[in-house]
């Protein structure tokens, strides 16, 4: 296959260098990923300054990276870029989960969503854990997992999104679920740059108070490697109707 690799950790991350390495054994790999960090970004584009790009490589092969968003890279590949279309789109190992309601902020998932609203299949990889140095387990499972899929009946506006436990010595399998469904406890720390303006810095954490056990979140939390297929279909047929129903002027 060929195949479109992304993240939004950077070019330089140890998540997408080892998927690179894994699935170019076997399959086309074009790597155009971000310069610099760009974790939660979401479907955020570059428009108010041009997108450059600087030539990266690295041990086991060579990169575009883009000063630019995970949503840029995939966009400029498939606009400008690539001379043919790609078979898949590839997005990670991301450094840290994307869960529950974490898929609606990642630039990991939004890099794998900007493939699927093209009409391509795509898939995101994260793991849970932000400081792994080495992610060559969890790459080899991710070449295996893409080797298993008939992509072609996969395609549409949908992206797979798996996460990999922060153990997975001890992981204790695989689990198809539903993410979850829950929202982030937002904390704001409030402080003063050295001119005495405020600036503030978002914490917080993921609210798991009603977190079904069989969702991403908790089967994560647990020791499992979770998959699950999210549909970026816009259209809202109950909303529509009812809206219809009001005869509005």
């Amino acid at each position: 296959m060929n195949i479109l690799l992304t993240n939004d950790d950077g070019v330089r991350a140890v998540g997408i260098q080892a998927l690179y390495r894994t699935l170019s054994r076997k399959h086309t790999v074009h790597m155009i990923a971000p310069m610099r960090q760009q974790s939660a970004v979401g479907q955020a584009l570059t428009v108010f300054e041009p997108i450059r790009s600087q030539k990266y490589t690295f041990d086991h092969g060579c990169a575009l990276a883009l000063y630019g968003t995970p949503t840029d890279c995939v966009k400029l590949a498939l606009g400008k870029l690539l001379t043919q279309k790609p078979d898949l789109v590839v997005s990670g190992i991301n450094l840290g989960s994307n869960v529950g309601p974490d898929v609606l902020y990642s630039g990991t998932v939004a890099g794998a969503t900007e493939g699927a609203i093209n009409g391509l299949p795509a898939i995101a990889f994260s793991a849970n854990d932000h400081g792994a140095q080495n992610l060559d387990i969890q790459a080899e499972h991710a070449a295996n997992f893409i080797d298993q899929i008939d992509w072609q009946k996969l395609s549409g506006p949908r992206v797979i999104n798996v996460n990999y436990p922060k153990d997975m010595t001890k992981c204790l399998g695989l689990k198809v679920c539903p993410p979850a469904k829950a929202l982030w406890k937002n904390t704001y720390h409030e402080r003063q740059d050295p001119r005495g303006n405020n600036y503030w810095w978002l914490d917080g954490e993921i609210d798991t108070s009603q977190i079904d056990k069989n969702s991403d979140y908790a089967l994560l939390e647990a020791g499992y490697i979770t998959v699950s297929s999210l549909l970026f279909d816009f259209e809202d047929l109950q909303g529509q109707q009812f809206l219809t129903n009001l005869n509005l002027k």
